[in-house]
């Protein structure tokens, strides 16, 4: 029974279970836990610059060869491309088969200062700007705002100048291995507390959304869940076999991060852990550390799902029909705006906005009627992301030799 309540993964179900029941008695409590929730989760962010940069530049000085590097960015950004296609069409397919936004009575008026700030983020967003932005102005400055694009271009700089030191450089890449392991050190401890943050996101989400908010959007909601179970247990099933791994053993091994970000509603809470994870399923350190971080701005397969259901859902709630043309081009702009969404809370609200505005089908004011069930979208969203990123790295590492399939076996 001991070790039952010392299970890492017992004590963060038990926690989210206490979170809902906070939130539904004790809804004043709400405050109290987004700050509980919000600190595990800065916790974790304190971590993830350091980690990648160590992860990243230890993964180029032992490859040696910038070739490689460049091959397996390049696989990494294809796979994203085809795979999150893949999840924008499938979104765009249920919503049509299932017709969620049918029969939604909608309020009289809505209120379009809620979503002004969305608007006016999803204005800024520019796409030479987005790309420009990856090259640091000041380095520090990056990682004192943890901007993970631009900690990933300077480590591998860094990296490559590194591995062309050869023997002179070992010294610092010895140092940079002690760092690395005290940094994951850290994170094991940190990990420990996932339970209170787990416990402080759903007690915040509930208490000020309550129950209810669920019942206007049940048909979205679950057209969503469903969609996202299809593209994990289907799609990515298949990439799985097609790659010769085990799916089921992989979520098995990684279930302690998956309730994690249950609990928090960010995929960003576990990145750190996913990285760790990924080295011991067998993922060779170079393409866990090209890979993971790179996903969590171009492989977000969960957003990219919620976002084409949500326009398809708007337009049938709003009655707006469309084309099959329209729907090809909402698809064509998907594929670009969805890159652009952080992998935390409210990105992909900020990406809809803006493909909305792009499209100028749907008006952006509609998107207030999802504010009060976005939230509980969000959970299944992180998920989403942070399986797919995962199933990136072992298909990368897989297509370039660099899985072992000793320490496979040995996790399994």
């Amino acid at each position: 029974m001991n070790k039952i309540f010392r299970n890492l993964t017992f004590q963060v179900l038990f926690a989210i279970v206490l979170g809902v029941l906070t939130g539904v008695f004790f809804p004043q409590f709400a405050p109290t836990a987004k700050v509980i929730s919000s600190k595990f989760v800065d916790l974790i962010q304190m971590l993830i610059g350091p980690i990648i940069f160590l992860t990243i530049v230890l993964g180029i000085a032992s490859m040696g060869d910038i070739k490689k590097v460049g091959r397996v960015g390049g696989k990494a950004l294809l796979y994203f491309e085809v795979v999150t296609t893949f999840a924008l069409v499938i979104g765009i397919v249920v919503a049509d088969i299932l017709k969620p936004g049918e029969g939604f009575v909608r309020p009289a008026s809505i209120d379009a200062s809620k979503i002004a700030g969305y608007q006016k983020q999803a204005a800024e967003m520019n796409w030479g700007d987005f790309f420009g932005h990856i090259i640091p102005h000041n380095i520090f400055d990056a990682f004192a705002k943890g901007d993970i694009l631009q900690i990933l271009f300077f480590a591998v700089l860094f990296g490559y100048g590194l591995s062309h030191l050869g023997k002179t450089g070992e010294p610092a890449v010895n140092f940079f291995e002690i760092i690395s392991k005290v940094l994951f050190n850290i994170m094991k401890v940190i990990m420990r507390l996932a339970p209170i943050g787990a416990f402080g996101g759903m007690a915040f989400t509930v208490g000020t959304f309550g129950l209810r908010a669920l019942r206007p959007m049940a048909n979205l909601m679950g057209s969503v869940y469903l969609t996202m179970f299809l593209f994990i247990f289907v799609v990515l099933n298949i990439i799985c076999r097609l790659y010769k791994f085990s799916l089921w053993q992989y979520l098995k091994f990684i279930s302690d991060e998956i309730l994690v970000v249950l609990g928090t509603s960010s995929s960003e809470s576990v990145l750190p852990a996913m990285m760790d994870k990924m080295e011991r399923f067998g993922c060779s350190r170079s393409v866990v550390g090209l890979v993971i971080p790179t996903g969590y701005s171009f492989n977000l397969d969960g957003t990219t799902i919620y976002m084409s259901m949500a326009v398809i859902f708007l337009a049938q709630a709003f009655n707006i029909p469309l084309s099959l043309g329209q729907e090809l081009s909402i698809i064509g702009i998907m594929m670009l705006t969805s890159k652009g969404a952080a992998a935390v809370t409210g990105g992909g609200f900020i990406v809809l906005a803006s493909t909305l505005a792009a499209t100028k089908i749907i008006p952006v004011e509609c998107m207030a009627i999802l504010l009060g069930v976005d939230r509980f979208m969000s959970e299944a969203r992180a998920i989403t992301n942070m399986i797919g990123n995962g199933v990136a790295a072992i298909v990368i590492a897989k297509s370039e030799g660099e899985f072992d399939a000793e320490a496979y076996q040995k996790v399994i």
